[in-house]
């Protein structure tokens, strides 16, 4: 395909069509890989992100024509199987996304793939339990099952058995689960706080409910208290959703559209009521954020509750920030925190609102932040799966190379998981933080 010049205008996306026929019909699809594939491979500039271009690439090279149509179309899967939707191809490399003519957009054109895929052979049980996190938290979060759980997890001999017969790798780290959920946490502390009026400052109603999401919920619960003290602290009300379900994000890495849609119907409802009653929207883990800041809106374009609650989400950095903007975020910190490595997660970056966990954290005295704005290759299933792992530690290791070089007195990134993942390779790092449990160490609260 003859070169051109690449679009120099802000990327833009179209709706996902995937109600459509057309949509899941083998030979439109396979047209479609083609196509962009020939681009991509004239291209070559995403090489050094996800495994899906070394693998397309190797797929072309180790063909007879060395071209695109050289390559089997069974194989097509194998690109696809290796994109994790972490978005940065589209966002930060590729200069043929719309509105340039050529309408490159290889995140969704791969999940499409994996919808296909998935209404054509469904999931391996390993897969389906992966993602489906509400059910295995309140499972493994029964008083003394999770201790058992968490046990069982850092026995070698149960998880060498579990890498062999599930296919979850047994150097990969996973996370403990809490009995005492966020929900169990937060709660009380909601209910003891005195009465506290919402200061509206600018964009930002000053009153926030927290969408806990499952991770937070079930494996990470003392973040939890701190997103209260911090946002109580600066005269932000802070309550909790009063009922959620999963975000969508696992059902929708694995194109498992059907079961995003359900989620969304149990959940979207419930959002809208509270951005009817005044309430701005926030939750802990960058991923479920951009679920409702753009996968949802993307899939549902023309439900108003689906675009109501859109513009209602913001990371809660971002919203912080804003305040800050705003006047009306407090600086009367008490503790520095010295040198931060920080690793920016994908699904951050993609948002385009700018580095603001770097920019809040630099607000504090004596405090450097150096972001490092580099993938973690976890995904949240594809650095556990025992087919994947690997690939994922090769992803991660110019981040974890950065962390080791700065020895800094603090590594920390938006999303856990990824902190963990890069922590537990890091020979430099003892234990993985999250930017708002030192946003409140800062305050002395």
């Amino acid at each position: 395909m003859a070169q051109r010049e690449g679009n120099l205008e802000a990327p833009t996306r179209h709706p996902l069509d995937w109600q459509s026929e057309a949509f899941y019909d083998q030979d439109n699809l396979d047209a479609e890989l083609e196509r962009v594939f020939d681009i991509c491979h004239g291209c070559r500039r995403c090489v050094s992100l996800c495994d899906s271009f070394p693998t397309l690439f190797d797929l072309v090279d180790e063909s007879p024509t060395m071209e695109v149509d050289g390559v089997d179309k069974a194989d097509y899967s194998k690109v696809s199987d290796q994109c994790y939707l972490c978005d940065l191809c589209y966002m930060t490399k590729c200069p043929y996304t719309p509105p340039h003519e050529w309408n490159v957009d290889f995140p969704h054109l791969m999940l499409r793939a994996k919808a296909v895929k998935f209404r054509e052979k469904g999931a391996s049980m390993r897969d389906r339990i992966l993602t489906s996190t509400d059910t295995v938290g309140r499972l493994a979060t029964i008083p003394l099952v999770d201790v058992t759980v968490n046990a069982l997890n850092k026995n070698n001999t149960f998880r060498k058995a579990l890498d062999k017969g599930l296919g979850v790798h047994h150097q990969a780290p996973v996370p403990e689960y809490h009995s005492k959920t966020m929900r169990k946490r937060v709660a009380p502390m909601i209910a003891k706080a005195a009465p506290m009026e919402a200061q509206t400052a600018g964009v930002t109603t000053g009153k926030v409910a927290l969408y806990v999401t499952c991770y937070g919920n079930y494996n990470s619960p003392v973040l939890g208290e701190d997103f209260y003290e911090v946002f109580s602290h600066n005269d932000i009300k802070l309550d909790l959703v009063p009922r959620e379900q999963c975000c969508g994000m696992p059902k929708l890495e694995l194109g498992d559209l059907e079961s995003v849609q359900r989620l969304k119907e149990a959940n979207i409802p419930v959002l809208a009521k509270l951005v009817d009653e005044g309430y701005d929207l926030i939750a802990p883990i960058p991923s479920c954020v951009l679920m409702y800041k753009q996968e949802l809106p993307l899939m549902f374009p023309d439900d108003e509750d689906v675009i109501k609650v859109q513009k209602a989400f913001y990371d809660p950095f971002e919203y912080l920030f804003l305040r800050h903007k705003e006047g009306a975020l407090k600086t009367d910190f008490k503790e520095s925190l010295g040198d931060i490595s920080y690793q920016v997660a994908c699904h951050l970056r993609v948002q385009n609102i700018g580095l603001k966990t770097r920019d809040i954290l630099n607000l504090v005295p004596d405090t450097t932040v150096n972001a490092i704005e580099r993938c973690s290759g976890h995904d949240g299933t594809y650095a556990v799966k025992t087919e994947t792992h690997d690939k994922s530690v090769k992803i991660a290791r110019p981040v974890v190379r950065k962390v080791n070089e700065q020895e800094a007195d603090h590594f920390i990134s938006d999303c856990p998981m990824a902190a963990t993942h890069i922590g537990n390779l890091s020979e430099t790092v003892d234990h993985a933080e999250h930017p708002m449990t030192l946003l409140r160490r800062a305050y002395g609260i």
